[in-house]
C-alpha cells in the first residue's frame, strides 16, 4: 500500500483547501473564545462571522474540485468525510456565538476558562493533524495529537456532569441554570466535533499507512 506521504504532492489541491478549512476552523474557535470572555464584542461576533463564510466557501471549493478532478491523492470519500468534519466545527462555534449574543446577563460572572481551554486544545490539535497530512514522517507524532483530542473530549464530558449537577443543585434560578446549560452543551458540541474530525484524520492516516 502507498504511504501517505506519497499521496499528497507539494502542491496538492485538496491538501491545501484542507489546510485552508482547518485554519478558518481554528479561527472561528479562536473568535469564540475571545467572545466567551467579553460577549458583547460585537466586533468579534462579525469577525467569527467572516471566518465561518471563508470556512464554508472553501468548502464548497472542495466540492467543486472533487466534481472535476478524477484522480485524487486521497479517496474522494476520506477527502469529504474531513472536509464535512471542518466544516462542522465552525458551525458548532457560530451556534455558540449566537447564544452567546442573545444569553445577555444571564451569562455575566459565569467563568468559562476551563471550557475556553478545552476547545483551544481540541482545535489546536486538529489544526496541527490536518497539517500533518502532508509532510507524515512520524507516526507517534499524529497518535500523539489524537490521545490529545480523546483527553480533553473525555475531560469535556466529566466537567460537563460536574456543571450539570452544580445547575440542578439549585445555585441560580430557574431560567439562567437553562441558559446557562444551554451555553455549556454547545461549548462541549465544540469539543466533540473536533474530536470526531481528529478520528476521521486518523481513520485515512491508517488507511494508507
Amino acid at each position: 500500500m502507498f504511504s501517505i506521504q506519497k499521496l499528497f504532492s507539494k502542491g496538492d489541491r485538496f491538501q491545501e483547501l484542507l489546510e485552508a478549512a482547518a485554519e478558518e476552523s481554528h479561527e472561528s474557535v479562536r473568535l469564540v473564545i475571545e467572545l466567551m470572555k467579553s460577549p458583547r464584542n460585537t466586533q468579534t461576533y462579525d469577525d467569527l462571522i467572516l471566518s465561518r463564510r471563508k470556512e464554508k466557501k472553501i468548502s464548497e471549493q472542495i466540492s467543486n474540485e472533487l466534481v472535476k478532478t478524477f484522480i485524487t491523492g486521497l479517496e474522494r470519500e476520506d477527502i469529504e468525510a474531513l472536509a464535512r468534519g471542518l466544516f462542522r466545527i465552525p458551525k458548532a462555534a457560530e451556534k455558540l456565538a449566537e447564544r452567546l449574543k442573545i444569553a445577555g446577563h444571564h451569562v455575566d460572572g459565569i467563568d468559562f476558562s476551563k471550557q475556553a481551554e478545552m476547545m483551544a486544545k481540541a482545535t489546536d490539535a486538529v489544526h496541527e493533524m490536518v497539517k500533518q497530512l502532508r509532510r507524515l514522517e512520524d507516526m507517534e507524532k499524529m497518535k500523539a495529537f489524537n490521545d490529545r483530542l480523546q483527553l480533553v473530549e473525555t475531560e469535556a464530558d466529566k466537567y460537563m456532569m460536574e456543571l450539570l449537577r452544580d445547575l440542578y443543585n439549585g445555585k441560580y434560578d430557574p431560567l439562567r441554570a437553562m441558559v446557562i446549560r444551554d451555553v455549556y452543551e454547545l461549548m462541549e458540541k465544540v469539543v466533540d466535533r473536533c474530536h470526531d474530525t481528529g478520528n476521521v484524520v486518523m481513520q485515512i492516516v491508517l488507511k494508507n499507512s
